[in-house]
This record gives structure tokens, C-alpha cells and sequence, in this order.
């Protein structure tokens, strides 16, 4: 055998090894593919349970949204009720301060006598009809 010989033996097995070392890779290269599809078709899968769980959760949101909105403009007549009723309170307590103010000083001024007498005479009226109510009632 001669020089060209080995060389061309040489080179014929170093490209066999490259050719093997290639198809390893390649194979292995493959499997990998293959599990990579595998997750993706189980995330894709997932994904998809998970939209429809997200979209179920977000209809129901929407519905108990729609609910408390409704229940709210039902409410709302209330809370305005009990703003005017407050607003009312609010006027009647200044109208009897404004009353006790003027009978309070009309009672330190000089009919001080006359209301008393008036009261008095109010009471013993009271107190006569009440004797004639329970005569007739006897």
C-alpha cells in the first residue's frame, strides 16, 4: 500500500466518524423535537382550559357586576330619601332654636307675669275638661 493509499483509508474513516457523529446529533436532535412538541401540545391543551376558565369567571363578573348595579339603582332612592329627611331635621332643629331663642327672651322681658297667668290658665282649663270627661264617663 502506498502513501495515497493510507491517506485515502484515513480520510475514508474519518469521514465515516463524522458521518456517525452527525447522525447521533441528528437523531438526538429528533427526540428532542419530539418532546417539544409534546409540551407544547400539553401547554396548548392548558392554555385552552384556562381561557374558557378565564372567560366562565369573567361572564360571571360581569353578571354580579350587572346584579350590584341594579341593586345600587334600587338603593339610590333611599340614600336620597334619607338626605332629604336629614335636610328636613336639620331646618326643624333650627325653626325650634330660633323658637326657644324668642321664648326665652320674651320671658326675661316684662310679660314674663302674662305667660305665667296664660299657662296657668291653660292648665286649669286642661284639667277642667278633664274632670268633665271623667264625670261623663262615670
Amino acid at each position: 500500500m502506498t502513501g495515497g493509499g493510507i491517506a485515502a483509508i484515513i480520510a475514508a474513516v474519518a469521514l465515516l466518524v463524522l458521518v456517525l457523529f452527525i447522525g447521533l446529533v441528528l437523531i438526538n436532535a429528533a427526540r428532542t423535537l419530539g418532546e417539544i412538541n409534546k409540551s407544547l401540545a400539553v401547554i396548548t391543551r392548558d392554555v385552552d382550559l384556562i381561557s374558557h376558565e378565564a372567560e366562565d369567571i369573567m361572564a360571571n363578573g360581569n353578571d354580579l357586576l350587572k346584579d350590584v348595579n341594579g341593586k345600587v339603582a334600587t338603593i339610590d332612592p333611599l340614600f336620597q330619601a334619607i338626605a332629604d329627611l336629614s335636610e328636613s331635621t336639620s331646618d326643624l332643629n333650627n325653626a325650634t332654636r330660633n323658637l326657644a331663642g324668642r321664648v326665652t327672651s320674651t320671658s326675661k322681658s316684662k310679660n314674663t307675669g302674662k305667660v305665667a297667668t296664660a299657662m296657668n290658665v291653660g292648665k286649669g282649663a286642661v284639667n277642667l275638661y278633664k274632670n268633665r270627661k271623667n264625670k261623663k264617663s262615670e
